[in-house]
Order: structure tokens, then sequence, then C-alpha cells
């Protein structure tokens, strides 16, 4: 006998399919096991306990708890675990030093400077996974650079050792090499403190790992066992990612192989030498438990579950959605045409990994995601009870859950779930106390109703149960709308494969909303994880960095680059005891169009060698358009060896079967159990007693081992030897019944709970996958990478509906863009066109920020608007720090149809884009990049308005429309219950406050309530006038900074629409900064004033200390026919308030794009980051501290011109109720005077256009933000 362990370790339970195979016996015998993941007081490793329980039961033999296990029987063990996902989620790593290139210390602390919540103005620092840094001083620099063609040809010097060739054959010049010495006395110093592990990060060791390899020798000599290599781990460009991964893979390595050794030490000593202990990594393959590693195993459960379901689906399914719900959260994953998605890059836990991973997205809906009622609308996560305490009904005091509702409704069965609840640990299911919790909830949402909503009926607690699930299944239907429709894919033509301990509760309700028709569940869809490790095959991979551009003449050199991989990997195999016809390589080559981001790994074709072919067809299927005339290139070669001993997965041939309906007498009993409209009689099947064949008619419930079905009205489920397929009809008349079972009824009293936060999920899920669409289909990387741009929703009168920004500037200004419009074009907005504006007259923030307007028609009436606002870093010249007119700030254009009757009027376009004016200012510098993002916003725009139609034709516009003004009016109503409770607290407090810029113009406001409704006036007269200068703000982003902080201080979350701003009048004097008249220049307005309004009207609320009050942009290129341009953002501190510290380099308030990683931007631009660190001590002191600003030092290696716009470098960011005031900002030119060894260091001011020339310096220092309260010291 040899029993073949399968076990999969999740969040909440331990699944064990144990696999035994007797010698007398041809057929295997199947053991399921399931135990609580975490259980102390009943076993010490559940997966240890399963193996012991199952062998008890096999061999009759009892065993002792603390017994080792005699391995004996034991073929193989497989597993699957969470154990460095969980370990990184509660920080329990091993402490690490960083080991970083000098300048670079705090790099990983600042990251992208992204805010993760942007509206959270307690910014939460990362949790950093290393306790020291060291810095090296040592230095690489990259010779050619790619933004220009006289950039890819730098000469090399003949005969200078410095110039080298890395590994790509790039050419890198070493500017300073490491000094050992010092090196050595440094870890030396370290080793004594205690610190015994370390991670070695250096700038571009992708290309160049020498200088890695040296530390890694003198650490060695001096001690250090556990030394990682960033260069080793993950040969990829991208150093803030790469170090992540080595990082997170140094903090887990020793957890993982404290787990593996404890797991080891439950058995004899043969389990080392004559079983083979294996572990799922994400890429859905199998590694020996020695080279189990932390940054690959994040995903371990979760993509065992996906090769559960790839490896035993009918190969009739072309096109698969896998579904794991399982009791913390959801996992979706798509499976076509025989092929995996995989990613390269992926955040878990709050950091950006590298390392090759099925593209598995997680939803925060789980069985034990808890249910809440916030501001009259039903929100369920994304909080969860976990396993500990778990849902209500696991008598562990639990919070109400999905888990609950599921039990409520009747959807589970008391007597059929496992019994290892309660203190005693063998206490069912308890239903008295969700039924209690629920009793609560019901009472507390009709208190709601009667207060709010007159004229709709009182909720049972039956329905109550039903609205929660209903939205969570919406939450769930949101991400795998967004998976899938923004790819172009139709979710109706795939086959919905339903595991986790959950999902097949949940699958014929999220079917319907998805408009699938058939559904897998497998036998042990419960235990799906742990049943695919079976199946599963060992992998080996390796990487390695490339520069070359894909053509024929360098197919010869990258095969053999190809075919050294593949021997390194095939020795590899071999060790292992794999055979030839056991082994294949799957090539990858990592392509994408030069001068972009965005890269593919290509799969060779088994029998062609044409990469190119296979790209551009990918790049066409994602983003509907190539690049012409434009160089592939190869950034890395990837071989995938694959070990299968197990032979070819055999699928049976079902065709034998001949379905029929079940007979009365197969039920095991009756139930009743809640759908939509109330509870029906239901029939209880046992799977066990269903023989193949049979169809079992909705509704029903069937239950497994381990496994509970429910299957829904209109639903029928055909009975496989090892699964259930479940059709579900998707008639003609849904759609009028879902319009017949909602009003649309105007009056907001009439307005139902559940189906308001149905809509909302719906608008919001249109906002993200326009967003998606405007991401991937764009090529710069402003808006590519840093993510500057929003898409909205917006009604037939122009007022916001939707939207999900992450740039608050566009919060509030967006809606005027489309209303200027809407009043200039009147009847001649025609279907089929498409508008396009940027002017701060028609709704614009500054001439970069380009909005594209949509109209949706519904026969000859305008019914919604989509847009999207992109910022073109390319409009205007360089001179943005000096500019005074709107002229001098690029092309300004208040209404231009950038598609008419369907057709792109790019010649038209592309012609204003050109135009200089009388003073030789051009509109634009990159007219093809414009043309090819305006592009990109147009299809985002289509997405919206399909998505829209679609959304009208499930339930008629009538019902969307009504439903549109409840969502606004609910909005409305937290906006002004926020404001009637700031009253209260104020009463006879003046709500006032002013600021200066640092010209001296005043900033000045006055806030009026009224109590009785909620209403406000924010006042803004007596602010100074417009100024000859650029940081005057159209006033739509006053408007903005309103929306932008009042939702930051709400503590829910509430849909962003027109209602922000309902119950607020805005008074701005014409002809101020903030409402400037004429062509007077505006282009940093957006940037700096911006953010002093912020500051304004939180100083004004009491709410929160000054925070840096600017964005710092910077922007620096050349003219002419090879020009370019980059612009940036430097982030700064934030602001203290009444209960927190300040968070240090980190973008606020109106600013949230991401910074570019510093090995794109060397490649890129001919700079070097010298320096990008925390100013230290910058911040405000206080009881609570302001947050610290950054230091940024720039070099450049040749002439060009830079400008700078910033602001507080006059009037520091001030404190408040007896908080410090911050340090104010500063900005240091370091010039190398021509024809002089003389080296001039000036200050150039907050804004200024200057011209550099080869190895000036520019050093910026950001402001901090205030403190908040007396210091305590």
């Amino acid at each position: 006998m040899s029993i073949r362990f399968c076990i999969d370790r999740g969040g909440t339970f331990t699944d064990c399919v144990a696999i035994i195979n007797r010698r007398d016996d041809p057929n295997e015998q199947i053991i399921v096991i399931k135990l609580l993941s975490v259980d102390p007081d009943n076993y010490k490793d559940a997966p240890t306990e399963a193996i012991r329980r199952v062998l008890e039961e096999v061999t009759g033999v009892p065993i002792e708890k603390n017994e080792k296990i005699n391995s004996y029987f034991i073929n193989q063990i497989r597993m699957g675990t969470t154990v460095a996902t969980n370990a990184l989620l509660e920080r329990k790593g091993e402490p690490f030093a960083l080991i970083i290139t000098k300048g670079l210390k705090d790099l990983l602390y600042i990251g992208n400077q992204a805010r993760e919540k942007v509206f959270d103005l307690k910014i939460e620092p990362p949790d950093l996974l290393y306790s020291k840094v060291v810095e090296i001083d040592e230095r690489i620099e990259l010779v050619n650079y790619t933004c220009s063609k006289k950039g890819m040809n730098v000469a090399i010097p003949d005969g200078d050792e410095d110039y080298i060739k890395g590994v790509t054959g790039e050419f890198i010049k070493i500017s300073k090499r490491p000094d050992t010495e010092k090196i050595r006395k440094d870890l030396t110093d370290l080793y004594k403190s205690g610190t015994k592990n370390i991670v070695i990060c250096l700038l571009h060791s992708y290309i160049y790992p020498e200088h890695e390899q040296i530390v890694k020798k003198i650490a060695k000599e001096v001690g250090f066992t556990n030394i990682t290599l960033s260069s080793e781990i993950m040969p990829m460009i991208e150093f803030i990612p790469r170090s992540n991964s080595a990082c997170v893979n140094a903090y887990l390595a020793p957890c993982i192989q404290n787990y593996i050794k404890s797991f080891i030490e439950g058995f004899d000593s043969n389990i080392k030498s004559d079983i083979k202990v294996k572990f799922m990594q994400s890429d859905g393959g199998l590694v020996n438990m020695n080279e189990f590693s932390g940054f690959k195993a994040l995903r371990s459960s979760a993509a065992a579950g996906v090769i559960g379901y790839t490896n035993n689906i009918l190969s009739s399914y072309k096109m698969v959605i896998g579904f794991d719900m399982g009791g913390t959260s959801t996992d979706v994953s798509r499976y076509t045409n025989n092929e995996l998605e995989y990613v390269y890059e992926a955040k878990t836990a709050g950091f950006t990994i590298k390392a090759p991973q099925i593209d598995i997205r997680t939803v925060a809906a789980g069985g034990g995601s808890e249910l809440f009622f916030r501001n009259g609308m039903f929100v369920v996560g994304p909080e969860s009870q976990g396993a500990d305490p778990g849902p209500a009904c696991y008598r562990k005091g639990g919070n109400l859950t999905i888990t609950d509702c599921n039990l409520l409704l009747g959807r589970l069965m008391v007597d059929y779930f496992p019994k290892i609840f309660g203190e005693t640990k063998d206490q069912p299911l308890d239903i008295d106390i969700p039924t209690l919790l629920f009793t609560k909830l019901t009472e507390e949402i009709n208190t709601y109703i009667k207060e709010n909503k007159k004229n709709i009926s009182l909720k049972t607690i039956d329905e109550v149960a039903y609205g929660f699930l209903t939205v969570a299944n919406e939450t769930m239907c949101r991400q795998i709308r967004e998976m899938i429709q923004v790819k172009g894919y139709d979710i109706s033509q795939h086959v919905l494969a339903c595991f986790g301990g959950a999902g097949p509760q949940h699958a014929c309700a999220i079917a319907k909303q998805l408009g699938i028709k058939k559904i897998w569940i497998h036998r042990y869809a419960s235990v799906l994880s742990a049943y695919g490790l079976s199946t599963a095959d060992f992998v080996y991979e390796l990487q390695e960095p490339c520069a070359e551009i894909y053509s024929e003449e360098n197919l010869e050199k990258i095969k053999k680059s190809v075919q050294k991989i593949i021997d390194k990997c095939d020795e590899k195999l071999k060790q292992y005891g794999f055979k030839n016809d056991e082994i294949h390589f799957d090539i990858y080559l990592n392509m994408r169009y030069d001068r972009t981001i965005t890269s593919f790994m290509i799969l060779k074709n088994n029998n062609t060698w044409n990469f190119k072919t296979l790209f551009i067809e990918k790049f066409k299927d994602k983003f509907g358009f190539e690049i012409n005339n434009r160089d592939i290139i190869i950034d890395n070669i990837c071989v995938r060896a694959i070990g299968n001993k197990n032979g070819n997965i055999f699928i049976p041939d079902y065709s034998y079967l001949d379905f029929k309906l079940a007979g009365s007498s197969l039920h095991c009993k009756s139930t009743k159990i809640y759908f939509e409209g109330g509870r029906m009689e239901t029939k209880v099947y046992l799977l066990s007693d269903l023989h193949s064949g049979v169809i079992i008619k909705g509704p029903a419930l069937i239950i497994g081992d381990n496994t509970t079905i429910v299957v829904e009205p209109l639903c029928n489920a055909y009975i496989y030897p090892d699964f259930v397929e479940i059709h579900v009809e998707i008639d003609d008349n849904n759609n009028n019944k879902n319009r017949n079972k909602i009003t649309d009824n105007d009056d907001d009293n009439n307005s139902d709970l559940i189906q308001l936060s149905i809509f909302s999920h719906h608008l919001i899920s249109i906002v993200e996958q326009m967003d998606r669409v405007l991401q991937q289909t764009s090529v710069s990387s402003n808006i590519k990478e840093r993510l500057d741009f929003s898409c909205a929703v917006f009604g037939c009168d122009g007022g916001l509906i939707s939207t999900e920004s992450q740039i608050p500037a566009h919060l509030g200004s967006m809606q005027e863009a489309v209303k200027y419009q809407i009043n200039i074009l009147k009847n001649d907005i025609k279907d089929g066109d498409v508008i396009l504006s940027n002017h701060p007259e028609a709704g614009g923030s500054h001439l970069p920020d380009i909005t594209v307007i949509t109209p949706i028609f519904e026969g000859k009436e305008i019914v919604f608007f989509v847009a999207s606002r992109a910022h073109h870093t390319d409009i205007g010249g360089l001179q943005t720090g000096s500019s005074k007119l709107l002229y001098e700030e690029g092309v300004a254009i208040r209404s231009f149809k950038l598609v008419r009757n369907n057709v792109f009027d790019e010649e038209g376009i592309t012609n204003i884009l050109k135009l200089k004016n009388s003073d030789n200012y051009s509109g634009t510098r990159c007219v093809d990049e414009n043309i090819m993002d305006l592009k990109a916003q147009v299809a985002a725009n289509q997405r919206g308005v399909a998505l829209i139609k679609s959304l009208i034709q499930k339930y008629g516009l009538n019902i969307i429309q009504t439903y549109v003004k409840h969502i606004c009016k609910n909005t409305e109503n937290a906006i002004r219950s926020l404001l009637k409770n700031i009253y209260k607290i104020n009463r006879n407090e003046e709500l006032v406050a002013e600021d200066f810029m640092d010209d001296g113009t005043r900033i000045k406001l006055k806030i009026t309530i009224k109590p009785e409704d909620g209403s406000s006036t924010f006042d803004f007269t007596g602010t100074g006038l417009q100024v000859y200068g650029n940081w005057n703000t159209p006033k739509v982003i006053t408007y903005s900074a309103i929306v932008y902080c009042l939702r930051s201080m709400l503590d829910t979350d509430i849909p962003l629409n027109q209602g922000c701003l309902a119950p607020i009048d805005v008074i701005i004097p014409e002809g101020s900064i903030l409402s400037p008249k004429g062509d007077i220049g505006i282009a940093s307005g957006n940037i700096l004033t911006s953010q002093h309004i912020c500051d304004v009207i939180f100083k004004a609320f009491k709410v929160a200390a000054a925070s840096q009050g600017c964005m710092n942009n910077v922007t620096f290129g050349s003219e002419g026919n090879d020009g370019w341009c980059y612009y940036e953002k430097i982030a700064g501190g934030s602001g203290a308030g009444p209960s927190w510290h300040g968070r240090s380099g980190v973008n606020t308030h109106m600013s949230n794009t991401r910074i570019i990683d510093p090995e794109i931007l060397e490649k890129r631009y001919p700079v070097i980051l010298r320096k990008f660190g925390i100013r230290e001590n910058s911040g405000g002191r206080g009881k609570f501290n302001g947050g610290d600003g950054i230091i940024c030092e720039l070099e450049f290696s040749e002439p060009l011109q830079f400008s700078i716009l910033s602001e507080r470098c006059v009037y520091a960011p001030y404190g408040l109720e007896g908080g410090m005031d911050a340090e104010k900002g500063e900005n240091i030119w370091i010039h190398n005077a021509e024809n002089s060894d003389e080296v001039e260091v000036l200050g150039i001011g907050g804004k200024n256009t200057i011209s550099l020339s080869a190895h000036d310096r520019i050093i910026i220092k950001t402001p901090g933000g205030g403190g908040w309260g007396k210091p305590e010291n």
C-alpha cells in the first residue's frame, strides 16, 4: 500500500486528499479530511494531523498525537500553503538588513509615492521588512538612453576600462567601484550588532551583477550565512519591485524553512531520504521542499486550485472562469484554449513582487466577509472574520458574515456540516446566534426606512440576509467583469468553474448575474486545491535579462541564449530523476515595443520561431491596434522546464450518458430555502445517492462530502461521475423581470436599499473597466505607468454620476467640462461624436489635462455621457516654470469634434496640436504619442458606452436614471449629515481660515453651515487678485478641492458623484487667483494653488495641519526634431492631525500619481538619480509630528532645459493647535561654470526655467507637513 497526500493549508481550513493505492486493488481509494487550519487546543499542525488521521483509518493502528508518524506507507506529500502569505500579512518573518546603493536608502519606504487610500488623511506608512540599512558607495551608469535617436548612439571611449558590456550586451559605465575595505568594516559592524541576514540590492544589478557579488563575497567572509541578491532572485529591470521581491524572499525564507523543518519533525527520519515532499508555487508548478522560496510561494494555495480545475474540466470547455470562494476571500482566474494566463508582477500584502505567477485576482469577499449597514446602503467586506473567530454561527463570538446569510436562508444545512465548532470543537453550526444578530440588524435597517424611506415596505430578516447575499454576489461579479470584459471577451461564452468551500452556494446566482449558461462543479469542489495537487507538474524556471531588438539578424544569437538556459534547466530536472521523455520546455520572450513599458511574455509556438507575429497579435488583441515603424525589444528570455511523471491527463468520454430527470424517490428530505421572492419548497439530495445521467431540477440542494451545491430555480444540475454540470436558463424574459421587480419612482422615499447598493456597484464597475482600458491602450508613461488620468460617467445634464478617480484634482471639475459642451453645442452633439476640450474656461484644469467626452444616445435622445481626462505631458513647451500667459502653455481647445460620425479626425487634431503661435510657442512636442493616447481615451469611452447600453438593456432606461438620482441623493445626504455633525461640534466658532502663496497672494475662506438641512456656503471673498504668473487656477479646481476635502472627512465610503456638491454653495470672486479671467497663465494652478485650497479648507474645519502645499512639478527635456520631455511630481510630507502623525515622502491631497522606477528613469533619459530619500526632520514637531519631505538629487548627462513649479519656499507649511511649522522647500542648481573648473551653487526659487550644462545637478528639497498639538518634549 502507498499513499499520496495532497494537502491545501488555507487561511480558514486545511484540506487533505489522500490517494491510496493497494497492490491487490487496481482502483484508487480517496479519503478527504477537512480541519481548521488553526486549532492549537487539538493539534499543533493541521497537515500533520490530517496525515495522522488518514493513517489511523487505513491501517487501523492508533497514532498518538505527539508520536512521530511512521512514513512507511507514505509515497509522496504535496502541499499548497498560505504559510508565506500569512507570515507576510502578520509581519512574522525573519529580520534582516538591507544593503543598497548610496543615496537610495529610503527608496523602498517611499515606494511609488502614491497613497493606497486616496481619501485617508491618516496615511499609514509601509511596514518595512528590513530592520537596518547600509548604503554602499558604488555606481553603475547606463551609457545609452532610449528617449531619442541621439541617446541610442552614444560613443564608447576606446580603451577605457570603466566601460563594460553588461549581461544584456548593453554598455555600462562603472562611475564608482565598491570600496571593499569600507564595505568590510560596515558589514562587520552590522554583524556584531546581531544581524545575521542581509539582502543586497544595487542599482542596475540586473544588467551588471558583479557589484552585488563583491558585497556577497565580503559578507560571507564576515560570517553572514543568509545572503539574498536581487540579481539572483529576479534579474529583471525595475529596481523597486526587484528589491521588494528580494526582501520578501529573505523575510519569508526562514519562516518557510522553519515550517518545513517543524513539519518533517513530526515524522520518522525516512521522510527526508525516501519521500519527496513537494510544494506548490505561485506559477502552478511543484518544487522540492528545499527549494520552496518565499516570494514564489505567496499564491501557492490559490494556484493549486487553478491547477485543480484546469486539469479536470472537459476538453470541450474552450473558455473557463475559475471562481474559488473560500472563507476569507474569493479568487478569480481564466483559462482559455488550454492555456493559463500568467503575470510577472503583482501586488501581495502591500508589496509589488516580480515573479511568474498565474493571473489570479482576489476579491475581499469570502464566506467570512462581514456585513455592514452604512449610509443607508448594504455593504459587504472588505473586513473578514477569517477562521478565528469566524462567522457568528461558528460559536466563537464572531460578527455576521456571508456564511451566516447562507445558513439563515436555508442554503447550508446544520446536519450535513462538519461538527467542529464551539469550545469542545465537536458542536454543529449554531443558527440561533445569527438569527438573533440578523433580527437586531433588521430592526436597525427598518428604523432607517421609517425615518428616511417612508414609502417602501419594512424588511424581514430573510430579505435583509438575501439583500446582503445579493450585494456580495455583485461585488464578486465586478471583479470578474473587470478581469474578462476589459480584455474584450464575452463573459457569457465562458463556463464558470466553481469551487472552494463557499463557491457552490453562490454559483447559480453569479452565473445568472453574468449571463453564464454553464457551471462546472467538481465532486471535490470544496477541496479542489488539494485535489489539484495530485495532477500538478514539477516546474523549474530560469530567466536571463536581454536587450536585443527582435530581428532576423539577431535570431541566431537569441536561439543560442535560449539553448544555454535550456541546458541548465535540463540538468536540474535530471538531478530530480526526470527522464528525457518526461521533460518539456516552454520558451518565452518578454517583448515590448521600443519606448513603451507594457511587455508581454510570448510563448514560443512549437513549430516556429516567429515571435514577432505572436507579439503583434497579442498586442492587437489587448489594445486594438499596433505601433508601426517601431522596434520590438526583448527584455528577458525565460525557459519553463516542466517535469511530468503522471503522463497525459485522461478526461473520460461521457457521451454514453443518457440524461433523465431524477425520480421522486431520490431526494432524502425537503426544506424551505429563501430565493428571490420568498421561501420555496426545496428538495435535498445526497450526491452519493445520485447516479450518473440524472438531472436534478432546481430549486434543489445537493450535498456531497464537504460540498453543498445550491441549484436555483431556472437551473438544472446534470450529474456526471466526477462532477456536476449546471445549466442556467438565461431567457429573453430576464430583462423584463429585472425591470418589473424594481420601481422607477423618482421619489427618493421609494428607493430600495439593496438596489441602491447593486446599482452603485454597477456604475463603479463601468468606471473601473474604463480606467483599465485607458491604462492598457495608452502608450505614454505618464498615463500607463504614473496613472495620471480619470474616467467618469455623467448624466444627460452633465452632472457627475460615478468615478473612481485617484486624481482628486479631477473630482469636481470634469462635470463642468461636460456641461460646457452641452451649453455651447446644444443640439449639435450627434450619435457617433466624441468631443475634445482642455481650455480652462471650458471646465479644464490645465492645458495638459485633455478631456475626451462621448455622448450616449437612446433613440434620438442623449441619456448619459462618459468622459476620460488624461495628462498629456507633451502639451506646451519646456518653459512651464516661467509662463505668464495661457498661449505660452500649449494648445488651448474649447471644443473640437475628435470623432465625427464614428470617424477619428486624425488630420484635424494633428494640425491643431502642431500649430505654433506668433511667438513660436508649440502646441505639443510629440504629436504621434498624443494621438495614440487620445485614441486610448476614445477606446476607454467606448467601453463605457457599451457597458451602459448593456445596463439599459438589462434594466431599462427609466430604472437606471431613477437609481442614479437615488445614489446621488444618498451621497448628498451623507455630506449633509457630515456638515450637521460639524456644526454641532463647532456651534459658536467661526469656520474661517487663510493661507498665503509664496508671492503673498491670500487665499481666504469662510464656511457657514445651516444646521437645519446641512447645507453650507464656502465663501472665498477676500482672496487675492489673479497674478501675472501661472499659479492662477480655474474655479473648477476649487470645486474638486471641496469634494476631496469633504470626502476625506467622512469615515466611510460613499459613491463619488454630483451629490457631493449638492448641499454646497461656492462663492469665488471673479478675477481672483481662484477664478482668473482672460488668457492669463494657469499652468501651475492645478498643481500648486489647489494644494493650498485643500490646506485652507482643512484648517477652517480644524481637521489637519498643512501638508507640503504643492506637487513639486519637474519637467526637463530638449526641443527639436529629436526632442523629448520628462515630467514628474516629487512627494513631500503630509500634515499631522488630532490623532495621527503625518506620513513622510508621499503625494498629498490633490496629487496621487506614481513616480517612475529609477532604473526605468535612467534607461530612458540622460539623467542619473544621485539621491532620492527622506529629508529628515523637515516635518513640523508636535504631539503628532508632520511628515518629512524628500531630497531628490538629479545629475544630467547632456545639456537640456529644466523647469520646476513648487511652493512653500517662502511660507512654511503651518502646524495647528500648537504644532510647529515644517521646513520650507528649497531648490538648488549646482552649475558647472562655462570655461572654468569652478562650480556655482545657485538657488532657483520655487518657480523657474533654466538651461543646464552637461553634468549639472539639481537638488530639490520638498517641504514637510505641519505638526499638530504642542510637542510634549
